[in-house]
């Protein structure tokens, strides 16, 4: 059998950023179970994006992870627009909003719109170079069993080979595998479950008066549309959420037909519109998994919570819970390894009770972002002609309160709440360093 202090279910994004940050604060071993194949970029602009705010960015950056990621591809913004289709209200963010008393000396931009792959194959890459990093891409797990101090893996037989792998033992079990989680269903933890009755249209357009490195939003009566820059100067990604009926409506319009659509709902803002990638559409669903510890097995990024997207704020949440878990498991090694030292006996940092300090910190987070993705779903739901007039009013007077607006756009950079220390800005978190 494979020994290893930690056993990650996942590698995409959450997954390898928690692999590198353990290994960067401990010699703790690692192996990452996933089977989706890593491909590189090509000349056509990836579907799926996300936008990775100020403190995400500071957290590739003290993984030594963030110029590999830019010298791949990615799109700063410095502007963020945001309107009410059904009236007059809008808010622009500029970096001149931000509050440099609360975020330091600031960030150069307002957050990058990234590729998936992009992101994932940089922090793979780096993955490899460890030592302590071990992959199996190979089989699908089996099954998780249980022993007093160790979580026993086997794998399924790979039907192409019909090889069977060895089985792992780890000390503690991290799902990191997505919003349908294997892990979370091996924990038999139930769910807050949530279906937001919307689905979301994601495609690449080309845009007739470019992006203007700004980040696009209009709330139209069925949901938000966004317009994301990318690295080509004409070009966006299209996150569209609307009711079932109208997803499925445009997406079975022709290309030019439904580039029409996004122009018209987008007030030719950018120009004329034009598609050129394919059409996809997912539902979206609230999760909320009501344990995140539990049994020696732990759940971050998707499979601990799923939220709206219409704030982009779905990846930066797990990335931080990424952080959050390295930085509590360093800590208790540290701990445990002293008072083992001192009495003898050593409970393991791995327990349930020495994880439930994480667990409260990021079920908190998670749901204060849960419930603030549902308030700003509502305020812009269908209403009646005088709630859209106050709601116009709202949206115009706070676009004029500089400290509102440095508020909003200082959460919406990633500077709220406890953050990890690796997600504090460079200087900060290597002087911590250096005092520990």
């Amino acid at each position: 059998m494979q020994k290893f202090d930690l056993l990650i279910v996942g590698g995409g994004m959450v997954g390898l950023t928690l692999a590198l940050a353990i290994r960067q604060q401990s010699e703790l071993s690692v192996a990452i179970v996933d089977n989706s194949p890593i491909t590189e970029l090509t000349d056509e602009p990836e579907v799926r994006v996300s936008a990775i705010n100020a403190v995400s960015v500071q957290l590739f950056n003290n993984l030594n992870v963030w110029q590999d990621i830019i010298a791949q591809r990615a799109q700063p913004y410095h502007d963020m627009h945001i309107w009410d289709k059904a009236g007059y209200g809008q808010l622009d963010f500029a970096l001149k909003d931000v509050n440099h008393k609360t975020v330091g000396h600031g960030p150069e931009q307002l957050g990058f719109i990234v590729e998936n792959k992009a992101i994932r194959n940089a922090l793979w890459h780096k993955a490899t170079q460890d030592s302590g990093i071990e992959f199996f891409t190979e089989h699908k797990l089996q099954q998780l069993n249980l022993s007093d101090n160790e979580v026993f893996a086997t794998f399924e037989v790979n039907r192409e080979t019909g090889q069977q792998a060895m089985p792992l033992v780890a000390k503690l079990v991290v799902g990191a595998d997505g919003a349908n989680s294997w892990v979370r269903q091996q924990m038999n933890v139930p769910l807050t479950f949530r279906d937001y009755d919307h689905h979301a249209i994601v495609a690449t357009v080309k845009c007739q008066q470019g992006h203007q490195n700004t980040a696009w939003q209009v709330f139209l009566a069925t949901g938000p549309l966004a317009l994301l820059p990318l690295y080509q100067d004409d070009l966006c990604s299209i996150v569209w959420s609307t009711s079932p009926e109208e997803a499925t409506r445009l997406s079975t319009l022709s290309a030019e037909d439904f580039a029409k659509e996004i122009t018209a709902a987008s007030d030719g803002k950018l120009g004329a519109i034009s598609l050129v990638s394919e059409r996809f559409t997912y539902p979206l669903t609230m999760r909320f998994a009501q344990e995140f510890v539990k049994s020696r097995m732990v759940l971050v990024g998707d499979a601990a919570h799923t939220i709206h997207p219409l704030a982009g704020q779905g990846v930066n949440l797990g990335l931080l819970d990424a952080a959050a878990l390295a930085q509590t498991l360093v800590e208790q090694v540290k701990l445990k390894s002293t008072q083992a030292q001192s009495n003898g006996n050593d409970h393991g940092w791995y327990s349930d009770k020495s994880l439930q300090q994480f667990a409260r910190w990021r079920k908190s987070e998670a749901a204060e972002m849960i419930a603030a993705m549902e308030a700003i779903k509502q305020a812009f739901a269908p209403q009646q002609s005088a709630v859209k007039l106050i709601r116009g009013v709202g949206m115009s007077l706070l676009n004029k309160i500089k400290p509102a607006k440095a508020l909003m756009i200082n959460q919406a950079l990633g500077f709220k709440g406890q953050l990890p220390e690796l997600a504090k800005p460079r200087s900060q978190y290597l002087a911590n360093k250096k005092t520990q």
